[in-house]
């Protein structure tokens, strides 16, 4: 097996389920290629006792086959079982080849691709249900895991259950792609050494998906590996976009829009922004399809400071979303991505990206600034003046708010060495503050904080303004 890279919390979960006393029932969920199954098994090798895997767009024929082949490789039988005419008469048969399993230790039931089992008017999930309830939930040496790519479909049938299932989860695990430190763990272990700027290059356009790293060959530079896996002929992300929408989503058109919108509008829209845009029913939909975004980790929302959660901006920070649409949507003629990686286009774009990878690693940015101890609360805060208005508007993407009055205004700036402030950037982070605290009258200290990949020079303007400076390297703790 191979070793299991970061993913320390995850761990923990893992390991507390294995304790407890009582049967245990663990949803895992997350996008496609982020690492569930490798996971499961990796951790839960010596455990497993049964092991079933969905097939996508199966019928209910063809998943009851898959499951009687697990069932036999589960018992070890040289012949082929009579596949079962419906789950009810499968959860049958697992029932009686558990029941006869020793007791010694928790052993490990694992329900891989759970939603693609609930195929059309197959009653899967009515049969499972009754399983749980009747008995599996009963046996204290059980721990069942299902697990499943579809977002929605996990979060509303099975995390917010209101039927069989409903507060019978007894562990719920999000898995998320790596931290930019597990991505720099994991590229190590499989002999890639880059630096950190290559490898936050990397991770602006994969993330930290370890099926898109795992293409990162021993010797290749940021910009080859990125030529080679998104721009050749066989690279594995050239139709991966929309494959990863419709795998998650049902009915994936209006979250496709609104990533797109997200896409064109970087700062970030408001819920009812993200609806005119898009021309979304206004109605639950629209909430409900914005969650599922949120639980897979393709956008993240901001309640304003000293707002309403309903004015809450979302933006787009799944990084691989943001390059594709930017480099890779409609057919692009890219030949050459080393001369693209060299162009304005691109330098923009990295700034845009750089703040999306931020906003995923305020606790590292908070552990740089000594914060980890203390009861912070982060938001974002924009003033748009009124049409026809002299007055200046203003953007603050990251503030932390400290219960010991202060707040950290953040500003994040990518660029290829270390930044200078001249005047007229000094003059428009100053017109950032100065508008925050007429608008907010925060009552706090204010404490200017530039987190850049190389650092800032200084000069006049960094030291009467910047009270505290991050490089890239803060957001690998």
């Amino acid at each position: 097996m191979e070793p299991i890279i970061g993913r320390k919390e995850e761990l923990i979960v893992l390991e507390d389920a294995l304790k407890t006393k009582d049967a245990g029932l663990m949803a895992v969920y997350g996008r496609r290629r982020v690492g569930k199954t490798f996971l499961i098994r990796n951790f839960y090798a010596g455990r497993l006792i049964f092991e079933l895997t969905g097939t996508y767009g199966g019928s209910l024929k063809e998943q009851l086959l898959q499951f009687s082949r697990s069932l036999q490789k589960a018992t070890g039988s040289i012949l082929s079982l009579t596949p079962p005419n419906s789950w009810a008469e499968a959860f049958h048969a697992l029932e009686q080849f558990l029941d006869n399993q020793p007791r010694r230790k928790k052993l490990v039931v694992f329900l891989d691709e759970f939603p693609w089992l609930d195929s059309r008017k197959s009653g899967f999930l009515s049969a499972f249900e009754h399983f749980w309830n009747s008995w599996a939930s009963q046996q204290t040496h059980l721990l069942f895991v299902i697990c499943g790519s579809s977002a929605s479909w996990m979060i509303q049938k099975i995390v917010k259950n209101k039927g069989g299932l409903h507060h019978r989860i007894t562990q719920k695990l999000r898995l998320l792609p790596f931290t930019l430190s597990e991505t720099e763990a994991y590229l190590k272990s499989k002999g890639s050494h880059l630096d950190r700027y290559q490898i936050l290059q990397l991770y602006m356009a994969l993330g930290g998906i370890p099926q898109y790293l795992n293409n990162v060959r021993k010797g290749d530079s940021v910009s080859e590996a990125i030529e080679k896996i998104c721009f050749s002929k066989n690279g594995l992300l050239n139709r991966e976009f929309d494959n990863l929408y419709n795998s998650l989503f049902e009915m994936a058109e209006n979250h496709l829009k609104a990533i797109r919108a997200l896409a064109a509008n970087p700062k970030g829209l408001t819920r009812q922004e993200i609806i005119d845009r898009c021309s979304l029913s206004s109605g639950g939909r629209a909430t409900t399809m914005l969650d599922e975004l949120e639980q897979s980790g393709f956008i993240k929302s901001n309640k304003p400071y000293d707002k309403e959660t309903k004015d809450s901006i979302y933006r787009l920070i799944d990084e691989f979303s943001l390059f594709y649409l930017k480099f890779m949507d409609k057919g692009s003629d890219i030949t050459s991505w080393a001369r693209v990686s060299e162009g304005a286009t691109y330098k923009i774009w990295n700034g845009m990206a750089f703040e999306a990878v931020c906003l995923k690693h305020i606790n590292q940015i908070k552990r740089s600034l000594g914060l980890q101890g203390k009861l912070t609360k982060e938001a974002s805060w924009r003033y748009a003046p009124p049409k026809g208005s002299k007055e200046n508007g203003a953007q603050i993407d990251l503030l932390i708010d400290r219960d010991d009055h202060s707040i950290n205004i953040c500003e994040v700036k990518f660029y290829t060495g270390a930044l200078t402030i001249s005047k007229t950037y000094a003059g428009e982070l100053q017109q950032k503050l100065d508008v925050f605290q007429e608008k907010v009258k925060p009552r706090k200290t204010l404490f200017l904080t530039l987190i850049t990949t190389y650092g800032i020079k200084e000069n006049i303007h960094s030291d009467t303004m910047v009270k505290k400076s991050l490089t890239m390297n803060a957001l690998f703790d």
